[in-house]
């Protein structure tokens, strides 16, 4: 099958095997160049792990400490006639990868909210790996059924204190215009928080506690964002924001547990704004990121997601002098947030339209980072010739 990219909004519905192959070497190759994390993680279990930050939260203890890896993720298998989806692509060069170099690498496919999937990977790790010394959370999704009570969550993008308008960027006509985002209701707020708040992190760490699969010292992670304050009322104050909160809380429990119990730690790191599946349908945010992409490259201190967690592990969970803000978060959104790149965002922000879009912010380089996340656009891959749809994870194949 030859396979073009297809974009509808936010979202391209088609994917290339070869090309996130080749997106994924790409940061392997990354992980290899930077020095090994001689005492990083050795049996690492990430949950969301197939795109974004949780997909290399997986690339990085495995190539940079020679981790063993079980990923949990939901995506769709490609079919003759259809291709899959780019995680389930990713994770497909990740186990090759992986693989090849001894390392052990198993994924579980399948609603990682539910009691089934966690009994599922506390089995292969008590039969195939040995006790776990990090659990990564990354799940994103849109809805969440609460394993007990089976109830449905969906969770929205909405702010918490009115209609807020600003400047926003249409990816599809790469021209900048106006959003106007509504205010959540009390449920909807409750409902967002049910998705993307702390409660099924929990519910994690406790089941692995309960089937005694934790390794003395063991730590774990999930990600969050902060962002400048022309982002706050869409995120940081909005509905997702509040979820957000509610992770530091569950954090704060864990920690407490974790500590107490195997001397371990737990961690909200709050990561750089990139160009993500999750980012993208996020108003606002596109613009910001383009603005951002500009001047953190003009100043030589652009990272992607890779770069992002090579520096949370190597600097700060698995170093001697790991460092947190007040709040006790991992900040490795650091540069994005320097006063000079900050300053440079905001006056950009003020001044951009249509005229100077092409001049004051990066929009090639966020719709090449969007596309690469399906796996076009990548150097050495021919677009043109034919590409196997059916290519499925070594662990996943039928």
């Amino acid at each position: 099958m030859i396979v073009k990219p297809k974009t509808r909004g936010f979202i391209c519905i088609t994917s290339h095997p070869d090309g996130c192959a080749a997106h994924v070497q790409e940061q392997i190759d990354y992980v290899k160049s930077q020095p090994k994390i001689e005492n990083g993680p050795k049996n690492v279990l990430v949950i969301g792990a197939s795109a974004g930050y949780g997909l290399a939260s997986r690339i990085v203890p495995a190539f940079s400490s020679g981790a063993n890896t079980l990923g949990l993720f939901f995506e769709k298998p490609g079919s003759e006639k259809r291709t899959g989806s780019a995680g389930w692509y990713n994770t497909a060069a990740f186990e090759k990868a992986a693989t090849a170099e001894g390392l052990f690498a198993k994924s579980l496919n399948g609603d990682a909210f539910s009691h089934d999937m966690k009994k599922q990977a506390i089995d292969i790790i008590q039969n195939e790996m040995g006790k776990i010394d990090l659990v990564v959370y990354s799940l994103a999704s849109p809805r969440r059924t609460d394993p007990d009570t089976g109830e449905t969550y969906s969770s929205v993008l909405k702010t918490t204190g009115g209609e807020y308008t600003n400047k926003t960027l249409n990816t599809d006509k790469g021209e900048v215009n106006e959003v106007t985002i509504g205010a959540g209701t009390d449920e909807e707020i409750a409902h967002t928080i049910k998705v993307m708040g702390g409660a099924d992190w929990e519910l994690w760490m406790n089941a692995l506690d309960d089937a005694g699969v934790l390794a003395e010292g063991v730590q774990t992670v999930a990600y969050s964002y902060i962002g400048p304050e022309i982002t706050w009322p869409i995120y940081t104050d909005g509905t997702i924001g509040q979820a957000k909160k509610d992770v530091e809380k569950s954090c704060a429990k864990l920690n407490d547990t974790l500590s107490n119990k195997y001397g371990g730690k737990a961690y909200v790191s709050v990561n750089k704004a990139l160009v993500t599946q999750a980012s993208s349908a996020i108003p606002v945010v596109p613009l910001y990121i383009s603005i951002l992409y500009k001047e953190m490259k003009a100043k030589g201190i652009h990272e992607g997601c890779i770069e992002q967690m090579q520096r949370l592990f190597a600097d700060h969970m698995y170093s001697d002098d790991a460092k947190v803000d007040n709040e006790g978060r991992i900040r490795v959104d650091d540069w994005e947030m320097r006063d000079d790149v900050q300053a440079a965002v905001l006056e950009s922000w003020n001044k951009i339209s249509n005229e100077n879009f092409t001049e004051l912010a990066d929009f090639q380089g966020y719709q090449d980072d969007f596309l690469k996340l399906f796996g076009f656009g990548m150097g050495g891959v021919d677009y043109d010739a034919d590409t196997d749809p059916e290519t499925a994870p070594l662990s996943l194949a039928e």
